[in-house]
């Protein structure tokens, strides 16, 4: 057993770039052009530490399809493998692109799962049962529009249409890989775009069932996410739910983290506006 105080692999997380060629919403606080020049910075950074990966949270356009064209070549300057998961804003797209979206960022599926050093990393595709990410004529479409209109009925904080769900058969798919890595005796975590804990208005529609399947499994120690760019953090059971902050935010302020991993601990190393952390395991 590698002692407490042994670094055993550290990687990248930028979340929410949003880039867009457009002006900013100083009102929103959002300077969506200003983007590129802060993930050059973070790639900078990022190429300076020996890391396993880097993953993006999602949402790294905002409104163009074009921006790919923009933003990803930025990334080709990462030395680094570099991951990437959707958000919403990745699908603020014309309709005729949302098939293909996935293929874009190089995903060969839009959820997936891998190992590092004995640990696992199961990425989810929040966006799949959503209003706005499903092929127009899509039934998970009309799926979205019954659950978001279920929820709403309940007066839930988190109804609206900027938020998703997964799909029983991606959620199936969740629960195994957690099985999986439990038979492994490998350390989860689980990477995706939405937050489910604390609540807030930017969770998942079925966050609930999320958090369940969740605390069901002492090995799955963390939930990283993005979407709601101010940031946020709670503790259920034996597992962190750390949101991480949006790069888009702020005029010049620059915000990303690199994440340690140890036998006893994760330490969350933020830059910029991006908090440090010491999550206990």
């Amino acid at each position: 057993m590698p002692s407490s105080d042994t670094l055993l692999f550290r990687f990248g997380i930028i979340a929410d770039p949003q880039y867009a060629a457009i002006a900013p919403n100083a009102a929103m606080d959002r300077y969506y052009a200003n983007s590129l020049a802060k993930l050059a910075e973070a790639i900078e950074v990022f190429n300076g530490e020996e890391l396993s990966f880097v993953m993006t949270l999602g949402d790294l356009i905002d409104g163009s399809w074009e921006s790919f064209d923009d933003i990803l070549p930025v990334y080709e300057k990462l030395r680094h493998e570099n991951l990437f998961l959707l958000g919403n804003h990745d699908f603020a797209v014309p309709a005729e692109h949302l098939a293909s979206v996935s293929a874009r960022v190089g995903l060969a599926s839009p959820y997936y799962a891998f190992s590092c050093r004995g640990w696992r990393f199961v990425v989810l595709n929040g966006n799949e049962v959503s209003t706005s990410a499903p092929p127009e004529g899509h039934p998970y479409r009309e799926l979205a529009a019954e659950r978001l209109a279920a929820l709403a009925a309940t007066g839930a904080i988190n109804a609206h249409r900027w938020n998703a769900s997964l799909s029983d058969e991606q959620f199936a798919w969740f629960a195994a890989e957690l099985d999986a890595a439990e038979a492994a005796r490998q350390r989860v975590i689980v990477m995706n775009h939405y937050p489910v804990y604390p609540p807030n208005e930017h969770d998942m529609w079925d966050r609930e069932r999320i958090i369940d399947l969740i605390s069901g499994h002492d090995n799955a120690v963390a939930y990283f996410c993005g979407h709601n760019h101010v940031g946020n953090y709670g503790k259920t059971g034996g597992c962190h739910f750390v949101n991480f902050k949006g790069m888009v935010d702020s005029e010049t302020e620059n915000t990303f983290a690199i994440v340690e991993v140890f036998e006893d601990r994760l330490e969350i190393r933020g830059f910029g506006r991006e908090e440090s952390r010491t999550l206990v395991l």
